[in-house]
Formats: C-alpha cells, sequence, structure tokens
C-alpha cells in the first residue's frame, strides 16, 4: 500500500511538473517579443512584392532587422482575425496585417485594444484625406494608408476619333454626356462602352462616392438608401446604361478583362489597379487614354474623381508592435524615395502625397499616348470626397444585388430603395 501510494504521489508530481512546463511555454509563446517581424496579405505580385520592397529598403539602416512575409487570401485574413480577435487570443497572429478599406472599421469598431495606435507615427497630413476615415476611430489612426483605389475613365482613342470625338470631349463629363457620346460610339463602330457583372455594384459605389455618399451614414452604421439622392441618380444613370445597350454583360474577372483586352468595349471606368492589365494588349499601345471618371449629373456636390477599393497596413496589439510601427513610419509611411521603386517596380501609386513630385510619378507612358497617366491619378486622389465606409458595405450591397435586377425589371427606384433601407435596418446592426 505504501508503495501504491508512493507511485501515486511521484505520478502526481510529474504530471504536475509536466502541465506547469505546458503552461509556462504556451504563455512564453504567446507574449514572447522575438526581433523577427511578421506580415500578413494577399496578392503576390502587388501587395506581398510591395512589402517585399518595403523589407528590402527597411533593411539598408537596420541590418539586424528580421522581417517574414506570409501570404494568405484575403478571405483567409478576414477569417482568421475574427477568430482570434473575438476569443481574446492574439497567439499565432502576425505584427502587420493588410485589411481592405472596406473592411477596417468593422474590425477597429468591435476590436479597438487589438490594434496598436499609429498616431504619430507618420503624418497624417501627408496622405490623401478620404484613406484617413478608413483607417481611423475614434479620432486615432491604427492604419497607415497604403495604396490608393483612384478610379479612372480608361479610353480607346480610336474609337473615339470614329465616332467624331476626341479625348478632351469625354474629359470632366457627366453620365449623361457619357451615354450621348457612347451612343454614337455604338453607332460608329458597333462597339458596347462598358462591361458589367450585374452581381457587382462597383460601378454604383464608384459613383456614389464621387458626390461624397455612402451605403451608411455618417456614423458608419445607420443605412442611408431611403432618400439617398446620389444613390437614386446612380441607379438611374445605370439603368439608362443598359437601357441605351452600352453595357456588355460579362459573369467573371476573365471576361472582364476580355472585354478590353479584345476591344469589345471602348472605355473601362474602374480603379488604377487596372493598369497593368489594359497594357497586357500591346498591340493596343498608342490606342488608350485616362480621363477623369464621369461624375453624376444633376448632383451638387459629384467630382470627376472616385475610389474602388484600396487596404491599408496595420499594427496588431501584440509584442514586437513598436519595432513594427518603425517599420512601416520608415517605409510606407515617409520615403519619397520608397514610392518611386514601388512605382517603377509594381505600378502602385500609394496615397503618400509628397510622393507625386518624384520622377516616376511624372514618366510619361507611351502605351497612353505619351500621357503622364500616374500624375493625373494622384491629381485625381486629392479630390477623392471623403466618406465612412462603416461596417456593411457588402452585407447592403448584396441587398441591393437583389433588387437592382428588380428595378431593372420594372420596379418603382423609391420603393426599391424604401425596401432595400428596411432590409438593411432588420439584417444589418
Amino acid at each position: 500500500m505504501k508503495k501504491v501510494l508512493a507511485l501515486f504521489l511521484v505520478s502526481m508530481l510529474l504530471l504536475t511538473a509536466c502541465s506547469s512546463g505546458t503552461k509556462d511555454k504556451a504563455t512564453s509563446e504567446g507574449t514572447k517579443d522575438t526581433n523577427e517581424i511578421t506580415v500578413w496579405a494577399w496578392d503576390p505580385n502587388f501587395n506581398i512584392k510591395a512589402m517585399e520592397l518595403a523589407k528590402a529598403a527597411y533593411a539598408s539602416e537596420n541590418k539586424g532587422q528580421e522581417i517574414k512575409i506570409i501570404e494568405n487570401a484575403q478571405d483567409d485574413i478576414i477569417q482568421k482575425l475574427n477568430t482570434s480577435l473575438s476569443s481574446g487570443t492574439t497567439k499565432g497572429l502576425p505584427n502587420v496585417v493588410l485589411i481592405e478599406d472596406y473592411r477596417a472599421q468593422g474590425f477597429l469598431q468591435a476590436y479597438p485594444d487589438m490594434f496598436h495606435e499609429l498616431t504619430g507615427t507618420f503624418k497624417a497630413d501627408d496622405f490623401a484625406s478620404y484613406k484617413l476615415a478608413p483607417t481611423s476611430f475614434d479620432g486615432k489612426n491604427y492604419g497607415l494608408p497604403f495604396d490608393t483605389g483612384v478610379t479612372g475613365l480608361y479610353v480607346r482613342t480610336d474609337y473615339l476619333e470614329q465616332a467624331g470625338y476626341t479625348v478632351a470631349d469625354i474629359t470632366d463629363i457627366d453620365w449623361n454626356k457619357y451615354i450621348e457620346i457612347g451612343k454614337k460610339v455604338k453607332e460608329k463602330t458597333g462597339k458596347q462602352m462598358l462591361t458589367q457583372d450585374p452581381n457587382d455594384l462597383g460601378l454604383i459605389r464608384m459613383m456614389i462616392q464621387s458626390a461624397g455618399s455612402w451605403y451608411l451614414e455618417e456614423d458608419g452604421v445607420t443605412p442611408n438608401l431611403a432618400g439617398n439622392e446620389a444613390l437614386k441618380v446612380a441607379f438611374e444613370t445605370y439603368k439608362k446604361l443598359l437601357d441605351a445597350d452600352l453595357v456588355k454583360p460579362v459573369s467573371d474577372w476573365s471576361q472582364f478583362l476580355a472585354g478590353f483586352n479584345s476591344g469589345e468595349v471602348a472605355t473601362v471606368p474602374t480603379g488604377n489597379w487596372i493598369t497593368p492589365s489594359v497594357k497586357a494588349e500591346a498591340s493596343q499601345s498608342g490606342k488608350w487614354a485616362v480621363v477623369g471618371l464621369p461624375r453624376l449629373p444633376d448632383v451638387a456636390d459629384s467630382v470627376n474623381a472616385s475610389n474602388l477599393g484600396g487596404s491599408s497596413w496595420y499594427v496588431l496589439n501584440v509584442p514586437g508592435k513598436e519595432k513594427a510601427a518603425d517599420f512601416l513610419a520608415k517605409t510606407f509611411g515617409s520615403s519619397v524615395e520608397f514610392y518611386q521603386t514601388l512605382n517603377k517596380e509594381i505600378g502602385a501609386i500609394g496615397t503618400y502625397l509628397p510622393a507625386i513630385e518624384g520622377d516616376a510619378y511624372q514618366a510619361a507612358d507611351e502605351f497612353f499616348g505619351g500621357q503622364k497617366i500616374i500624375a493625373d491619378f494622384s491629381k485625381w486622389t486629392e479630390q477623392i470626397p471623403q466618406v465612412n465606409f462603416g461596417l456593411h458595405t457588402y452585407a447592403i450591397e448584396d441587398i441591393l444585388a437583389v433588387e437592382a435586377q428588380n428595378f431593372i425589371k420594372g420596379k418603382d427606384l423609391d420603393q426599391m430603395l424604401e425596401d432595400a433601407q428596411k432590409q438593411a435596418e432588420t439584417q444589418v446592426k
């Protein structure tokens, strides 16, 4: 009996020791501050490449700093962040993470203590003002603005000329004038003006932001659909484009690219990130120009500039956050030279205003007839109206995408927006 008891006590001591060792190790791994900065991002040819260039630039002054860049799909990043942050654990999370601007407020408002404040680590006034609302919360900067989704209207100049127009004729116009020109282009060339995926409301998004309006009120929470003048005019314009048969329907990204690479459409209204895809068809060199996006007709605040997409860098409140903030501040946050490299290497424009005067931003692009398109995009970036994307961009678009089809089939527009408002108020909280 004594032997059994002795064995039992030894076993308990061993179990306690093992348990304590495991707990200490887990705690250590969860809080240990190493010299390595880890980064999560998506898209190896753009965001990941930009971060690799930042790593190289930072290494020239900080040779001992290790930076590990891990590629994840955007959806995977969102899922991993939500899983970890909702459980209150930071173990396994990176120091730096890329978050799409449309989604940022959802994270900042739900988990404000999980993000490291960046106020004062960079000069916010050096960045395009429209990027500051989605990257800030409660008057504090949490995101360091990265790429711009500044839009433009890519135009086939040869098709315009066949219809009797010049680039000047389609510059600084509203959508009604665009439709008028489009009808003539279609008559003379047989080409439609643009592609459109009926399930993608990016065009509506561009239209309403050009007027400083969004799906939500300025609080970023309350749905703003019924009675939203800009949204109503945007849908009216959308239907006019369809009724005039100026739209080539597409159902996926490859069809979207094929629409302009094959010469089937005369214009592409979208974000500047499409430039490499336009230039991919080398046979069209010299046949394209880019002008400001058409503004909404009869909407006083609408301008010929808007945004589609874009993301920013965030530092999580985990050990090593100060080093991570310093890394971002000295690259994406303050280096004109670094932004010239970004532009030359991957075509990224960014929203860092002092970079505009650099050589890369002022270069002529022979594909676009010698136009200084980067300088033009940078100019439009400064004109983009600031809106609060809030928490529910995609949830509301799911509602609007269905109601938009009802409107196209004949439903009264005011009723359509009222019904969408009621659904949003019920489903989005």
